[in-house]
């Protein structure tokens, strides 16, 4: 498969989208209306790309053949001026095309659910799961979006053993989704008496928000569960049973809301979250990658799985995976995150561009 019928094929998918725009079953229908709108408005710009890329291919094709079938000197030097001329402006589109061949995540428009958890390291690791916590908070409230506590308990010395919350905002999950893994910490605990460096983690799972429509529920299937509210410190326990917690019968998915009063309140919470866990898992069983999305990034919470090390003696976070060391600790635990997450999203785009290369 060559370039210009991969481009070919994208048109025919833009002339249908059009068209569909137009059906009284598509404008008749909010979803489907603002999924085909957004589509389309994606994949307009390629259209004007494609319209160029075939101007240069034609002038390239006619130049060759009337070099083929001329002996005028003059005219072959004018002829060869402009074939490298059209060859030059080819090259230089093609990264740009196949960027537009790269099919879009259907959930990138979607907001997050993000769940930390402490893993290895005990009370520190704790301590550890809050920091991050509050790196997400600041990093959010700076982009302008909206974060809700879905739950959270908290560690016997601070921090969280585990919080899960909502982010809402544009592109939420697809600019989040590189955080999801094992984040290692190296530092001197709070709860260290001799000055010792310790080694925790916490992991961090960033899922789409599942919309009813991706995955239905019957309400036969949810088991609930409600228990009393509270944390640590007696003084914050309920009397009353506002705290839920719902199964998925059939997969044994489990959520839980407590921070809310209400138990209706909790009760939709708790939804979201399963909404969420269980739309990732049937994608993981129609793709069978059974290391996709939060089991893959998140594995067991083992040190030797890390993702990213804040190393805060010598002011350094590095991420594995790309192989970035920053040296502004204190910036990146106070939300200024906007270099990792950009670099992370810049070496996704060229693992997919390397392999859809390939594949043409």
């Amino acid at each position: 498969m060559d370039l210009l019928a991969a481009l070919e094929r994208l048109e025919e998918e833009f002339e249908d989208v059009q068209q569909q725009l137009t059906t009284q079953e598509v404008l008749s229908d909010p979803n489907r209306l603002r999924e085909l709108s957004v589509r389309h408005s994606e994949l307009e710009p390629a259209m004007d790309k494609l319209g160029e890329y075939r101007s240069h291919l034609s002038t390239a094709r006619d130049a060759a053949a009337m070099l083929e079938s001329t002996e005028d000197d003059e005219m072959q030097q004018f002829l060869r001026a402009e074939l490298a001329q059209a060859q030059e402006a080819i090259a230089a589109m093609e990264e740009d095309l196949l960027l537009l061949l790269i099919p879009p995540d259907p959930m990138r428009n979607r907001n997050a659910i993000v769940e930390i958890r402490a893993g290895t390291g005990g009370d520190e690791a704790a301590l550890f799961a809050g920091d991050l916590f509050e790196m997400y908070q600041h990093y959010v409230a700076r982009q302008g979006w909206e974060l809700e506590v879905i739950s959270a308990n908290e560690g016997a010395v601070g921090g969280y053993k585990e919080i899960i919350f909502n982010v809402r905002g544009t592109r939420a999950y697809d600019i989040l989704k590189h955080e999801s893994g094992v984040h290692r910490v190296q530092r001197v605990p709070k709860t260290e008496s001799q000055g010792r460096i310790h080694t925790s983690a916490a992991t961090v799972a960033v899922l789409p928000e599942a919309e009813e429509v991706d995955v239905e529920i019957n309400p036969s299937d949810l088991s609930w569960d409600t228990f009393r509210a509270g944390g640590p410190g007696g003084q914050s326990m309920q009397k009353n049973e506002t705290a839920v917690r719902v199964t998925h019968t059939p997969t044994g998915i489990t959520a839980a809301s407590r921070d809310e009063r209400s138990q209706k309140q909790n009760r939709e919470k708790a939804l979201t979250v399963l909404r969420a866990r269980l739309y990732e898992h049937e994608q993981q069983k129609q793709t069978e990658q059974l290391d996709a999305q939060r089991r893959a990034a998140v594995k067991t919470g083992d040190r030797s799985e890390k993702v990213r090390t804040y190393n805060f003696p010598q002011d350094r976070v590095t991420d594995h995976r790309i192989g970035l060391t920053l040296h502004n600790l204190p910036e990146i635990m106070a939300g200024q995150i906007d270099s990792l997450l950009a670099a992370l999203g810049e070496h996704e785009r060229k693992q997919k561009l390397e392999a859809l290369a390939e594949s043409l």
